[in-house]
């Protein structure tokens, strides 16, 4: 008797099965007392982002960034956190990005932060501020070669003719990038999401998940609250 043939890789049925098997926090996950937590977000997400790299998390400053187009669509991208203080959440493009339109018209962001190696996530929603050009300059060079060499390749978001143009755009760049270290990128901005809310959720394998957020409260005091899973 033959036997039935196996479902194909890229089968719908070959799908399913894949993510079905897929499973979650198998590791020992930290915990976490939300009435130990400060009274302001920022220093636990200091001190989260702290643990996510001790607990070796790849690229813990990687995040999304949601914005909104000119037709109230949501759009959402990954990209690096350049910084977090006390103005909040600080991330760079160019301007003239989809991302750069978008804010432009719509000045206000969601970010996510999941962090698997401890069970945790990090949400953030408040208006955007574009920082001054000087910071903006700094936020640039202040990063590696290959950083600069991407914010001087091409129009970013625009379409490209085909993959050729674009290596050969991108070694023009690094070429630029190693011989002209100060040269300038006129449409990188460095931005900052100024956190109206943030939110810390910490999983747990028996799905008791601990949720505290955080919500201006004027004055520049934050009310607390936890929320159901």
């Amino acid at each position: 008797m033959n036997e039935p043939d196996a479902p194909a890789p890229s089968s719908p049925a070959c799908f399913t099965g894949l993510l079905h098997a897929q499973r979650v926090w198998e590791n020992e996950l930290p915990s976490f007392d939300p009435a130990a937590a400060p009274d302001a977000p920022l220093p636990l997400f200091h001190t989260w982002f702290a643990e996510a790299v001790a607990a070796g998390q790849v690229e813990p400053h990687a995040m999304a960034l949601a914005t909104a187009d000119a037709d109230g669509l949501p759009d959402v991208r990954t990209l690096l956190l350049h910084g977090a203080d006390g103005r909040g959440f600080h991330f760079a493009s160019h301007a003239t990005s989809a991302k750069g339109h978008q804010l432009a018209a719509r000045p206000s962001a969601a970010l996510g932060f999941y962090w698997p190696a401890q069970g945790r996530q990090v949400r953030v929603r408040g208006p955007v501020a574009r920082c001054t050009p000087a910071e903006s300059h700094a936020d640039l060079h202040a990063r590696s070669t290959g950083a600069l060499a991407a914010a001087l390749t091409g129009a970013q978001s625009e379409a490209v003719a085909s993959v050729a143009e674009l290596h050969r755009a991108a070694d023009a760049a690094w070429e630029r990038a190693r011989s002209e270290p100060d040269t300038e990128a006129p449409t990188w901005t460095r931005y900052v999401v100024e956190p109206a809310e943030v939110e810390f959720f910490q999983g747990d394998a028996r799905r008791r998940h601990i949720r505290l957020r955080y919500r201006r409260a004027g004055g520049g005091a934050w009310a607390r609250e936890l929320l159901w899973p």
